[in-house]
């Protein structure tokens, strides 16, 4: 755990480390060296530590900007409904460092990028969100928090307080209020009857193919400490509405039917005006959090991702249940600003 600088010799481990070494020593790994497996657009880094045939997962989450807590309590409720979740090894919530069972290396956006079978992938993907929605029919929703319109609303609020400034815009509060008031009159309208277990970023970095696992456990289920309650269109729109790849239009009209076909009794005009909604305000958070990224993070690469998101935005602002949203965007964010120049001077 000793850190190498050039020209300097060795330093001393840094409080982090050595509380590292201690989490390792503690749960029977202590002297195996982390290897750096992955990051993400969290304060989270990933690594994997193996020896002797063995493996498994460290997750470094340091509080107080992460809640390891959330991790441990939604993979226990994945694992008691049958759906396969990392099984967690050892934990250390106070420093917020987990051990958890290894996966492997076959994320579906590697498997993608290989060329794997797209069809075959998402409908693994849909059906295990078919099967989790069904189960929590039948056991009742989990004690997690609500998708409720406060939440909502804060995550709407970051394409204004972060994405307008990096724009050249500076919103003023007025135009902020009115945007969330006109939020406040759509939003309604995603509720659908059925509330379940909301994982809230389903989409192919965060799933995996277990190849040794049949049925829906074949899919392994990453990245849900921010499970909710809501509305049952949030996922499906999550896998469909990707933010960092393009779905093709014939897949997502397939498993959107085949998802809908699961559920006869979900009305299909309600659904699809929640689904709407919903990746709208999606996409509008997106354009937030990646803007902030750059700005407050030093992560310009997810900018990238900027030119599909405003196409699905517009394309969602199209719907007539988005029309006062579509009109304040028309007034306050017109076609000119709905771009970032890049570190560099790219558009």
């Amino acid at each position: 755990m000793l850190e190498v600088v050039p020209g300097v010799g060795i330093s001393a481990p840094s409080p982090r480390q050595q509380a590292l070494a201690g989490f390792l020593e503690g749960c029977g790994w202590g002297g195996v060296v982390p290897l750096p497996l992955a990051s993400d657009a969290s304060f989270r880094s990933y690594f994997r530590l193996c020896r002797a045939g063995q493996s498994a997962v460290l997750t470094d989450a340091p509080p107080p900007q992460e809640d390891v807590g959330r991790f441990v309590a939604v993979s226990a409720i994945l694992g008691g409904l049958g759906f396969s979740a990392p099984v967690v090894l050892a934990e250390d919530r106070d420093a917020g460092f987990l051990l958890l069972e290894d996966f492997g290396d076959d994320t579906y956006t590697r498997l993608l990028a290989r060329g794997a079978d797209e069809t075959r992938l998402y409908t693994l993907a849909v059906d295990a969100l078919i099967a989790l929605q069904r189960a929590v029919d039948r056991s009742g929703v989990p004690d997690l928090p609500p998708y409720d319109e406060s939440r909502l609303l804060t995550e709407a609020a970051l394409l204004v307080d972060w994405y307008l400034p990096a724009a050249g815009a500076a919103p003023s509060a007025a135009m902020r209020d009115e945007y969330l008031a006109r939020w406040r009159l759509v939003l309604p309208q995603a509720s659908l009857p059925r509330p379940t277990l909301v994982l809230r970023d389903y989409h192919v970095d965060n799933l995996m193919l277990l190849c040794r696992r049949s049925g829906v456990r074949g899919c392994g289920l990453l990245d849900f400490q921010d499970a909710v309650v809501g509305p049952p269109s949030y996922d499906l729109v999550s896998l469909l509405e990707d933010a960092r790849r393009d779905v093709p239009e014939g897949l997502r009209a397939a498993m959107t039917a085949r998802y809908l076909a699961a559920f006869p009794a979900v009305g299909r005009a309600a659904f699809a005006r929640s689904a709407a909604i919903l990746a709208a305000q999606r996409n509008a958070k997106i354009i937030g959090i990646f803007t902030r990224l750059w700005k407050r993070d030093g992560k310009p690469q997810y900018l990238a991702h900027l030119p599909r998101l405003w196409r699905l935005l517009e394309r969602e602002l199209c719907d007539p249940a988005l029309a006062p949203i579509a009109e304040w965007f028309d007034r306050h964010v017109p076609a000119g600003l709905r771009h970032l120049a890049e570190p560099g001077g790219r558009a």
